[in-house]
């Protein structure tokens, strides 16, 4: 099998820094990818907590001036990633989010700031590092989006380039202003260059000029294609839709494993699932819920935000209460709904608890301590909240939307194919639909054998990276080859 060089361009990466599934990606490929014979770099901005991470990095690049300051590319290893990080405190010396400052608005230099990343990637696509040159440069949504469009109006030779969409609703939009500040040639500003309803999108670029384009799961790389699952971009990717497939994500088994996991009160796996049930238990004390084991937990960890659908969730808390159902959520976003949530919790002490922000221990311990899990998403790209569900033997009650339908196979729709369900599927993405979906749910929990069936097949489903990691690695290899 002949080895293969992935530069992978991505903004945060876990476990270093995470905002979303982006990071976990970026985290949990590379490893995959060994088995297939491809060796992954990771190039992500030199954030705080990515230098604190490498704190006995070699320097490999060094430039004086790079759009507006001098920057290093250092190169270190931190839980089994290589990285290279592109240090440049101009850019990125900032405490906090990595998008957005303490205002909570998105730093107003965002674009030179990813601009930069996406430059500093091309350079080592051709051969700035001559003891590293790779064979396919990854970029990962539009924070890398410009890396194809730099290698294309660089010439040839360059790199094979693969662009993954992971959620085509960011598309870092900026003013036609920016143009030579980034960089780019006069005739990139067209409609099929990096011209975007009169601004520049970043993920534009790479949806243009990428060798190859993928997103994270085979339903939603449709969805996209049509008008209104296309955000703007639906033309753009039917034209080319000879190049586009998905490929689902998976997630770190090893990380998220329940019989190791060091975050959850009790260690179980399918052959002592009974032992789940101190989990929640820990659970309901942790949210302060009444200790009733015999109402469903029904677990949430989300972004709080329209396109999670979590405004539905509020609509049906009627439903939640008049099923005697419990609510553990875990998440923050908008403010509105963040305060409504919190003013719904308080007002419903021991059936309904919040905790606002984000805390990846308690999330390992909802995944194992929730008895069903919900994600109603108007859209979602592929979801990985439901993969753990699925490992941990919390029910999922999904949307039947992008990976959400490609991963979960619905009680419904199980009775007509024969194949085992794994949870609940709802549709259409509305109130009315999730009720329903919520109702049946109850009803199979109240059923103790079916529940456990569900659980079971859940459990039994591989949602590893393992196969999916071989069909990066065909297409890296079928690109390298055209080289």
């Amino acid at each position: 099998m002949t080895p293969i060089r992935v530069l992978a361009v991505a903004s945060e990466v876990y476990p270093i820094v995470k905002t979303g599934g982006l990071a976990d990606v970026a985290g949990a490929l590379p490893a995959a990818l060994q088995q297939h014979g491809v060796t992954t770099r990771t190039l992500v901005p030199g954030y705080p907590a990515v230098l604190n991470a490498l704190a006995s990095a070699e320097t490999l690049l060094h430039w004086g001036e790079f759009y507006g300051g001098p920057i290093r590319v250092l190169a270190g290893t931190h839980d089994g990633l290589d990285l290279l990080a592109l240090d440049a405190p101009h850019l990125y010396a900032r405490p906090g989010n990595p998008y957005v400052g303490p205002d909570g608005r998105d730093w107003p230099d965002n674009g030179i700031r990813f601009a930069a990343l996406s430059r500093v990637a091309a350079e080592i696509g051709r051969g700035a590092i001559a003891s590293y040159v790779p064979d396919i440069v990854h970029a990962h949504d539009w924070q890398a989006g410009l890396a194809p469009a730099y290698l294309h109006y660089g010439g040839q030779p360059r790199p094979g380039t693969v662009m993954t969409v992971h959620n085509l609703a960011y598309q870092g939009q900026f003013s036609l202003d920016m143009l030579a500040t980034f960089g780019l040639p006069g005739e990139s500003y067209s409609l099929h260059g990096v011209e975007y309803y009169g601004t520049i999108s970043l993920l534009k670029a790479g949806l243009q000029f990428a060798d190859r384009i993928t997103t994270v799961s085979p339903t939603y790389a449709q969805e996209i294609q049509s008008d209104e699952g296309g955000m703007g971009l639906g033309g753009l990717l039917r034209e080319r839709s000879d190049v586009l497939s998905g490929i689902l994500n998976g997630i770190d088994i090893a990380v998220w494993n329940p019989a190791t996991d060091p975050d959850i009160a009790a260690r179980f796996s399918a052959e002592q699932i009974a032992e789940r049930a101190a989990n929640k238990a820990a659970l309901q004390r942790r949210f302060g819920l009444d200790p009733t084991p015999d109402a469903m937990l029904l677990g949430v960890i989300s972004r709080l935000s329209w396109q999670k659908g979590l405004d539905l969730l509020l609509d049906n808390i009627p439903t939640l209460l008049g099923e005697g159902i419990q609510l553990a959520l875990l998440g923050s976003g908008d403010r509105d709904l963040q305060d409504r949530y919190t003013e719904l919790a308080r007002d419903n002490p021991g059936r309904i608890a919040v905790v606002i922000g984000y805390d990846e221990a308690l999330a390992h311990l909802i995944q194992a301590g929730s008895d069903a899990l919900a994600v109603p998403s108007r859209f979602e790209p592929c979801g990985l909240t439901q993969l753990c569900a699925l490992r941990y033997g919390a029910v999922p009650i999904v949307a039947n939307v992008g990976g959400l339908a490609d991963t979960v196979q619905g009680f419904d729709e199980a009775a007509v194919t024969g194949s085992a369900a794994t949870g609940v599927k709802f549709a259409p993405v509305t109130s009315e639909a999730l009720a329903h979906g919520l109702r049946t749910a109850n009803l199979l929990f109240n059923d103790k054998v079916t529940w456990r069936r569900l659980q079971l097949a859940g459990m039994a489903t591989d949602v590893s990276w393992h196969n999916r990691a071989g069909r990066y690695a065909a297409l890296y290899r079928e690109l390298a080859a055209r080289a």
